[in-house]
């Protein structure tokens, strides 16, 4: 057991794992969140698992990493649905890619021989294989890739079950708390300064996402350089009884459809460098529809259920930052960009055994934040 006293800067479902994992071995915890807690881009989020769907060159360090949090998800949801005696909408169905075009069918061919070069398992299907797996998409397609570990959980239910773990082990929730900064004494982390107050501390966990660079009181040399990426998404309503869609789906365009158990079909994102905008667009809104229509045009008569923004935490080479710091005491957990569901458990997991042993998990150890500082000339 540790009576370490630990702050959490970020409520989002990274956020509330390494809380929860700390809160079980004893620490004292305390998460602040600027809102409420899980509701940020853990609550934008699609929830797709897709180590091996997103695959792409020059990546196979955070392919490797991708792949290790996969596997452990299987076990990480059984434990949390468990302890909150409640599911979190993990589905194991798989993941389809498809290829309406033939040019789009050359462009997935590139793609799969990677996959394939890599030893990932996926496999080729043809325009008849596509149509029997998924028999509401638009005629004509060009065939398709299956990844059948490529899974999916509900990221809503996710962040409240979270919260509800996090909180039955004995951790304490500050929603609606801005932290002014954070405070430094004698060369390390003292805590946080909430209004006038001082929350003392032995170790604070950098998990803001977005916001993480902008949390006063960082020193310029452990600022972590992680910027929003604005995403717009949408969901609308199919009759849970006879889904149009029942694998999660990737379409061209980067447009992704992501069917839940409730009737809800998913359709996201777009990808967009406009900082903290809020706004969804008419353009947003019409790339999202057009897309994902032309490949299942049964969704034209779909009630539209929800449209939302999101802000995806992105670092410089898009792999998350994890990990202590050069400021004794300070450790980050942010900048999952894409992955911020996915990566869960294992940022849950390696965080929190690092702040109870100092001891750095190998599977992290390429993606502290010195990466970015060793690399400059």
């Amino acid at each position: 057991m540790s009576e370490q006293k630990i702050a959490i800067i970020g409520g989002g479902v990274c956020g509330l794992g390494i809380g929860w994992r700390l809160a079980q071995a004893g620490c004292i915890v305390d998460v602040f969140d600027r809102g409420e807690a899980g509701h940020g881009a853990s609550w934008a989020a699609a929830g797709m698992l897709a180590a091996r769907a997103e695959a792409e060159p020059g990546e196979e360090a955070l392919l490797a990493l991708n792949v290790h949090a996969q596997e452990i998800w299987p076990e990480f949801a059984r434990e949390l649905e468990a302890v909150g005696n409640t599911s979190i909408g993990y589905r194991d169905e798989g993941t389809l890619i498809v290829a309406p075009t033939r040019d789009d069918a050359e462009q997935l061919q590139f793609t799969y021989d990677y996959q394939k070069s890599l030893g990932l398992d996926v496999e080729w299907l043809s325009a008849a294989q596509v149509r029997r797996m998924e028999p509401y998409l638009a005629p004509g397609m060009s065939g398709g890739v299956y990844s059948q570990n490529d899974h999916q959980v509900d990221n809503r239910s996710l962040s409240l079950v979270l919260k509800a773990a996090y909180l039955s082990a004995g951790g304490t929730l500050h929603e609606q708390t801005n932290v002014d900064r954070l405070v430094t004494e004698g060369g390390r982390v003292a805590g946080l300064r909430i209004g006038e107050a001082l929350h003392e501390a032995d170790t604070v966990v950098l998990a803001a996402g977005a916001w993480s660079r902008d949390i006063q009181g960082l020193p310029e040399n452990v600022q972590p350089p992680v910027r929003p990426l604005k995403g717009q998404m949408m969901s609308v309503r199919m009759d849970p009884k006879f889904p149009l869609l029942r694998h999660v789906l990737w379409a061209p365009e980067g447009i992704y459809l992501v069917p839940r158990l409730d009737g809800r079909l998913i359709i996201g994102a777009t990808v967009e460098e406009k900082d903290f905008d809020t706004h969804l667009t008419a353009g947003g809104i019409l790339h999202l529809l057009r897309e994902s229509w032309e490949v299942l045009p049964g969704i034209d008569e779909l009630p539209i259920d929800e449209m939302w923004v999101g802000f995806r935490p992105t670092s410089r080479d898009d792999a998350p930052i994890l990990g202590p710091t050069k400021l004794d005491g300070l450790i980050v957990a942010t900048g999952h960009h894409r992955n911020g569901i996915l990566l869960t458990p294992l940022t849950s997991n390696a965080v929190s055994h690092y702040i109870l042993t100092r001891e750095l998990s190998d599977e992290i150890k390429p993606f502290g934040q010195d990466r970015f500082h060793s690399n400059r000339n």
